[in-house]
C-alpha cells in the first residue's frame, strides 16, 4: 500500500466528485472558458470510479460509497460511446446523464464526508 499515493488519489477523487455534485450554475462557473470536452469528462469520471473502488479495497474510502460510485460508472458506461456535443459545459445543462451523476455524487459525498456541499476545487490556469 502506498499511503502517499492513496492519499493523493483520494484527494483528487473527492475534488472531482465535489465538482460532479455541484449545482449546475456552479459547475458552469467553475468551467468558465475552459474547453473541457464532454468525452474527456466521461473518461475522467469513469477513471475516478475505478480508482475509488481500489481505494475502498485498501481501506482508504468508506465502503458505503461503492454503491454510488458503481451507479455513476454504470450510467456513464451507457453514454461513453455515444456522440457528444463537444464541450462538457454544453452538455451539462441538456444531457440527463449529468443530472443523474450529480445526484449520485451528492449521495457519495454525504456518505463519505457527511455533506455534499464542499468547496469547489481550485481552477487551474
Amino acid at each position: 500500500m502506498n499511503d502517499l499515493g492513496d492519499a493523493h488519489m483520494r484527494s483528487w477523487a473527492l475534488r472531482f466528485l465535489t465538482l460532479l455534485a455541484a449545482d449546475l450554475d456552479d459547475q458552469l462557473a467553475w468551467l468558465g472558458a475552459q474547453a473541457v470536452g464532454a468525452d474527456s469528462a466521461v473518461e475522467e469520471a469513469l477513471l475516478l470510479c475505478r480508482i475509488w473502488e481500489g481505494l475502498v479495497e485498501r481501506g482508504v474510502g468508506e465502503p458505503g460509497t461503492l454503491r454510488e460510485v458503481e451507479a455513476i460508472g454504470r450510467r456513464l458506461d451507457e453514454v461513453e460511446n455515444t456522440p457528444h456535443t463537444g464541450l462538457w459545459a454544453d452538455e451539462l445543462a441538456v444531457e440527463p446523464v449529468w443530472d443523474d451523476v450529480r445526484e449520485r455524487a451528492r449521495q457519495f459525498l454525504l456518505t463519505e464526508l457527511g455533506d455534499w456541499r464542499q468547496p469547489l476545487p481550485p481552477v487551474r490556469d
